[in-house]
């Protein structure tokens, strides 16, 4: 694979070899990596298992992240009514302030379909109290259309793989379940392997607790086993909305 990925790099711009550090530490992980035009990122496939995640790295899709965004996704086959986020303090805070001069200030008088739903679902459901967040109150806020779901994810190694997390108080953060789907964000200007491998282990910690609390909820979904679950196409559009 490296070989193949290094006469793709071969013919490209001098832009493009940016991302030549990262295929052999993609190749040591058995990730498959796919670089892009420096501008555009670079997209990494993996699996838990039988089961594949995605990271993409590049421009920012939500406004609250300045400059490049890092996102990994999952198809996990949860409930569908369940709708979770957990995300850093400061980060709440910004939304809430924004959602207050938009719909309360401002001439909207509904929050539509064109509000990322981590925002929709900031004022639509309660938060966890600081007992229910334990180590996690100072930092984080999380909160979710299931509350007992919610509570029982944060137990145990997810909730230690957060509160290690070292990251700038207002640098946003971004855990998030709905349609099936966990998706992390967050804000990353150098995407260089250590880092990325702190995102990682956080993201496929997030996902084996996930299927861990939907097997105590007695769900019966498998999820998607299938080689493919995206385009082929690098850095695929935001499908978050909605």
């Amino acid at each position: 694979m490296l070989d193949g990925i290094k006469r793709w790099f071969s013919g490209a711009s001098s832009t493009d070899k940016a991302w030549d550090a990262l295929a052999p530490w993609a190749e040591t992980h058995q990730y498959m990596f796919r670089g892009v035009r420096e501008s555009e990122g670079f997209v990494l496939d993996g699996r838990v298992g039988a089961v594949p995640w995605r990271l993409e790295w590049g421009p920012s899709q939500r406004s609250y992240v300045t400059g490049s965004e890092l996102r990994l996704r999952a198809e996990l086959a949860l409930q569908s009514d369940l709708q979770v986020v957990v995300l850093n303090r400061s980060l709440q805070e910004q939304m809430e302030k924004a959602v207050f001069e938009q719909y309360v200030e401002g001439v909207q008088t509904r929050i539509d379909n064109q509000t990322p739903p981590e925002m929709r679902w900031l004022v639509m459901f309660p938060k966890l109290g600081g007992s229910e967040m334990g180590k996690l109150r100072e930092r984080f806020v999380a909160l979710s259309s299931i509350k007992p779901w919610l509570v029982q994810w944060l137990e145990g190694p997810l909730a230690s793989a957060l509160a290690t997390l070292r990251q700038p108080a207002d640098s946003p953060v971004v855990l998030m379940i709905g349609r099936g789907r966990l998706t992390l964000r967050a804000a990353l200007d150098a995407p260089e392997p250590q880092q990325l491998e702190i995102w990682i282990r956080l993201f496929e910690t997030a996902m084996r607790e996930a299927r861990r609390v939907a097997d105590q909820h007695h769900d019966k979904s498998a999820p998607s086993t299938q080689p493919s679950m995206w385009s082929a196409s690098a850095l695929p559009p935001d499908e978050d909305r909605g």
